[in-house]
């Protein structure tokens, strides 16, 4: 009988759980593909349009809109920081920043530690492109020298000297890439990393959401 009442306790508690929760539903923005494509040949891509459907709490919001915006690059070849941020996807002149070639990152400062269940990541869609080496990491410490979490590694060969990554690249387009964070990690600032693309040697970001509370 005290086994029954257990399991129903269980099978409550876990409804209660979810009906609490909400499936995260990204504003996806106007495809503005141009050009003439260029072939994206690397051994761990996915499936293209591929995005996990993730659940969070009702109470979670975009908490890095209009959050300042730092970087490993100081003078950014195109645009300015705060773009990062501003909530406009669009993929034009103007909307997005670029950084210079090489191992970069940008970094949000949330101001405050905050429970992260979910984060979107557009780079760049205007182009068929995937970004190498995209490491997403949350701490406490503006300088990622402690209390580090790794919750996105793409790095399939270590080339940023962070370890060997298990998660897959994938090509850039208007959805953007829904990273889920579960468990999730509380910090209050979340560091990007990559290191150019199969197009160029460069690191553009067009938008930066984190989903928490």
């Amino acid at each position: 009988m005290k086994k029954t009442l257990l399991v129903i306790l269980s099978a409550t508690i876990a409804l209660a759980s979810y009906a609490q929760t909400k499936k995260l539903v990204l504003e996806v923005p106007q495809s503005q593909l141009s050009g003439t494509p260029v072939p994206v040949k690397l051994p761990n891509l996915e499936p293209k349009g591929t995005n996990p459907e993730v659940m969070i709490p009702v109470d979670a919001t975009n908490i890095a809109k209009g959050k300042k915006v730092t970087s490993s690059d100081d003078f950014p070849l195109i645009g300015e920081l705060e773009l990062v941020t501003d909530g406009d996807k669009d993929a034009a002149e103007g909307c997005y920043v670029e950084l210079m070639n090489g191992l970069q990152w940008i970094q949000i400062d949330l101001e405050k530690s905050a429970d992260i269940y979910a984060i979107a990541l557009w780079h760049y869609h205007s182009q068929e492109r995937a970004y190498k080496d995209v490491i997403v990491q949350i701490s406490d410490d503006p300088d990622f020298k402690s209390g580090v979490t790794t919750v996105f590694n793409n790095d399939d060969d270590n080339s940023a000297k962070m370890g060997v990554g298990k998660n897959m690249t994938w090509v850039e387009t208007n959805y953007g890439k829904i990273i889920e964070v579960k468990p999730s990690v509380k910090g209050r600032y979340v560091r990007f990393y990559s290191n150019g693309n199969t197009t160029n040697d460069t690191n553009a970001y067009i938008e930066v959401e984190i989903y928490g509370k």
